[in-house]
């Protein structure tokens, strides 16, 4: 499926090819909440990383976390004027890149489950408004988004 995807202003506008666009992984961390995630999580999707096409790159920044005292490989891109969350990309896996669902501006494919992820950070105020059939996980789920995909038939 081909992703489209914006930042608020327009400024930055992407495509990315993603074979895996079901938006149900949620992930509580404090790094994905304090810079995406509103509702006290963000959605990241899964994409491949050479076809991601974009305009408007030299409005883009880049936000690298540190974790435990270290500074992370992974590159999250930001539009510079309005601060929308575009994607995360790793160099420790360069096929991929993980837009955001919230810059995604294609139709989305409904979850039939999701996948609730570092609950252990979650913030206190944070409900999780999980179903019967979601998986909820302190720290990392068991299974990546490709594999979820995968197991549910939901190959695109």
């Amino acid at each position: 499926m081909l992703l489209k995807g914006s930042c608020h202003c327009q400024a930055v506008t992407f495509s990315v090819k993603s074979h895996h666009p079901y938006p149900f992984n949620r992930c509580y961390c404090s790094i994905c909440r304090k810079t995406a995630g509103g509702g006290g999580y963000a959605i990241n999707l899964s994409g491949d990383s050479k076809t991601l096409n974009v305009s408007g790159e030299e409005h883009i920044t880049v936000y690298r976390a540190f974790i435990k005292g270290e500074q992370s490989t992974g590159e999250r891109h930001f539009c510079k004027h309005c601060a929308s969350s575009l994607w995360v990309y790793d160099p420790d896996w360069p096929e991929l890149v993980h837009p955001f669902a919230s810059a995604i501006d294609s139709d989305l494919p409904t979850p039939p489950k999701r996948t609730h992820m570092m609950l252990g950070s979650r913030a206190d105020w944070v409900e999780v408004n999980g179903q019967f059939q979601d998986k909820c996980f302190d720290e990392y789920p068991d299974e990546s988004l490709a594999e979820w995909h995968q197991r549910l038939g939901l190959e695109c």
